[in-house]
């Protein structure tokens, strides 16, 4: 069931079966996600579905934290972008839940999660994109061992307007 197990938050695949508590989830966390997040959050089983079939190929994979003692989710990882070839890269998308922020999980979680992808999944690099004053993001991607590599201006459309990103990435090489 889990692709990768820590002490308190194990990391598997999301499926169809977590609709009913990932739209809790979204509803209780939806003004603290806008600012951050692209597109609508999750609030229908269509929207679920058309998020679930963005897994259906190659170069998408999406990924639940959840709690080891009680299986609950926590945290949501995309892997997104995936090149294969000389690259072996992707970008990953991340968020935590009102609920279930300041505990650590997405720290843990998001150290599986680069574990299971530069190792089972065979990539070499991961990136992230995150808002300049999104300060718990850019922490918590620090913590974990990204690196800053630029900026980048108007890089998405996020709640309404084109947002600015910092450019984090991690390598193989970089790994403990």
């Amino acid at each position: 069931m889990y692709v990768a197990e820590g002490p308190r938050v194990a990391l598997r695949y999301v499926c169809l079966q977590d609709f009913d508590e990932l739209v809790v989830l979204h509803k209780e966390s939806a003004e603290m996600l806008a600012r951050w997040m692209p597109g609508q959050p999750i609030v229908t089983y269509e929207d679920f579905e058309r998020y679930l079939s963005r897994f259906a190929d190659e170069l998408h994979e999406g990924f639940l934290v959840c709690r080891r003692d009680t299986g609950a989710i926590v945290g949501r990882v995309n892997v997104n972008n995936i090149v294969r070839g000389t690259h072996q890269s992707a970008t990953i998308g991340y968020c935590a839940y009102a609920s279930t922020t300041g505990h650590g999980y997405m720290t843990e979680g998001l150290r599986l999660l680069v574990g299971h992808a530069l190792g089972e999944m065979g990539l070499h690099r991961l990136e992230a994109n995150i808002q300049p004053t999104n300060a718990a993001s850019l922490a918590l991607i620090q913590r974990v061992g990204f690196q800053r590599e630029g900026y980048s201006r108007n890089f998405q459309f996020i709640d309404g307007a084109w947002r600015d990103h910092e450019r984090w990435a991690v390598t193989v090489e970089m790994l403990p």
